[in-house]
Parts: structure tokens; sequence; C-alpha cells
């Protein structure tokens, strides 16, 4: 069974992930006041097994700043659907223990 949670504020997203198990975390690179990548690394850096997270940007060229998240994948805009399938797949596929 496939679930999803939205949450709509970085503090939301840190109460559900030490509340819950999440699979993959997805978080938006452009969310204004705290943004994805900050709030990944916040994540990667306090959170005991942190889930893989995907962090969407706004342009190809900040990659280099996804990678300073500690994001584990990165997809830019203009979100191709295909893309961004493949990336949350292959999270999901490495964060799961039958994977190992």
């Amino acid at each position: 069974m496939t679930s999803w949670l939205e949450c709509a504020t970085a503090y939301a997203v840190v109460e559900a992930v030490e509340a819950k198990h999440f699979d993959v975390l997805v978080l938006d690179g452009e969310a204004t006041p705290m943004g994805g990548m900050g709030l990944c690394r916040q994540l990667k850096n306090e959170i005991f097994q942190c889930p893989p997270v995907l962090v969407l940007t706004g342009r190809v060229q900040d990659g280099w700043l996804a990678s300073w998240s500690q994001a584990d994948a990165v997809v830019p805009h203009p979100l191709d659907p295909v893309e961004l399938a493949r990336a949350v797949a292959a999270l999901a596929r490495a964060g799961s223990p039958a994977a190992v």
C-alpha cells in the first residue's frame, strides 16, 4: 500500500519524521521560509537513520547546493515525471531492508 503525507512547515516535517517511518522524503528546495535543502541537512544531522531524501531544486545549477544538504538524490525543475519517478523508486529500493 502506498501512502503520502504532505507537510506545510519544516516543523511539521521534523515532527512527522520523528514519529513515523517513511521510505523516502521529497523536499522542495525552493520552499520558504525554510527551504528543503536546509531542512534536508537538518534532518540528516539530527534524525537517527533518516530516510533517503530527494530534493527538488529550482534549476540544474543548484545541484552543488543539494549535495551540501546531504540529499540522496536531486531532481531539478522543470520536473520530468519519468526522472522523478525513477529517482523516488531508486531511493525506495536502496533504503529498503529487502534490498540489502
